[in-house]
């Protein structure tokens, strides 16, 4: 069985390898093997390789570059999960596309739910918006999830960010009035798997098709999550220069960006664990394994 991953070399397409590895052959072409800019290339990579599975991880997540790179945003986060979908449709082969809380308009405090209205403040949120939709009416056997504040143990993140300025400064000011979930995309792989019945080949989603919020539990800011991650650190016997009294919250008006970012990040998780019959573990838990991961390297 061959299982195409998109956006391999990404921190969730990297989790989803190590994930997906005992399912089948894994296919996951690095830039210089395949420019999924190029629609004609993709399609001549699908038509080559004849997956039984597509797990779609590949986004431009540029935020900000994103408000002046437009087309490029549209081209991966909406053109191409529409042209995996249209693929997976026809073939008759389930799509998994990951998604984000930037879909959502980003006020008030109550948790977002799947079937909450919709309305991105920025390009980036629009396009990937776009793309949901495509996948939702391609009327291909999908599973759209939706999570936020990703991280990892390898790439750019906002995890290894904070360590890096927590051993070179004494002092940070980080906003504090944006509250989401942090997300391993350990924790992304892991659920996807959960999704699928792994008895006999090809592999099929045990559950139904649509969109799931996929988060650990509990909330916090940016502040709250880099406060915990120097914590955690110190606990593990890292030497930082930062301290708590030195770590400061500000507002996002303090902090202005090209784009615009929600406020409320929080999602409902009921739908997700309902259909896995799983409860989701607390971020808290969540950062110390990919912490010690990431240190251990």
């Amino acid at each position: 069985m061959n299982i195409v991953i998109t956006g391999g070399n990404g921190q969730v397409g990297f989790e989803l390898q190590r994930q997906f590895a005992p399912f089948g052959t894994i296919l996951a072409p690095a830039r210089q093997e395949l420019d999924l800019t190029n629609a004609e290339a993709v399609d001549v990579y699908l038509e080559k390789h004849q997956p039984d599975l597509i797990l779609n991880a590949a986004a431009y997540t540029a935020v900000d570059k994103a408000e002046s790179e437009p087309e490029q945003a549209q081209r991966l986060n909406a053109e191409l999960p529409a042209q995996l979908a249209d693929y997976a449709a026809k073939q008759g082969i389930p799509l998994v596309h990951y998604s984000t809380d930037y879909v959502y308009p980003g006020n008030g405090e109550t948790p977002w739910q799947e079937d909450s209205p919709t309305g991105p403040l920025s390009v980036y949120g629009q396009t990937k918006l776009e793309g949901d939709k495509a996948v939702l009416e391609s009327g291909a056997s999908h599973l759209i999830f939706r999570t936020s504040w990703v991280y990892a143990a390898r790439g750019n993140n906002f995890m290894k960010t904070m360590l890096r300025l927590g051993r070179e400064r004494e002092a940070l000011s980080i906003v504090n009035d944006q509250i989401g979930a942090p997300t391993p995309a350990r924790l992304i792989a892991q659920v996807t798997a959960l999704a699928f019945t792994t008895q006999g080949s090809p592999l099929t989603i045990n559950i139904s098709s649509g969109v799931y919020h996929l988060a650990p539990r509990g909330e916090t800011s940016w502040h709250g999550f880099a406060s915990e991650i120097f914590n955690q650190a110190r606990e593990a016997g890292e030497a930082l220069a930062i301290t708590s009294e030195k770590t400061a919250g500000i507002p996002t008006a303090e902090y202005p960006t090209p784009a615009q970012r929600p406020l409320n990040s929080r999602m409902a998780l009921g739908k997700l664990e309902s259909a896995l019959g799983i409860t989701m573990p607390a971020w808290q838990s969540q950062l110390g394994l990919t912490l010690r991961e990431y240190l251990d390297q």
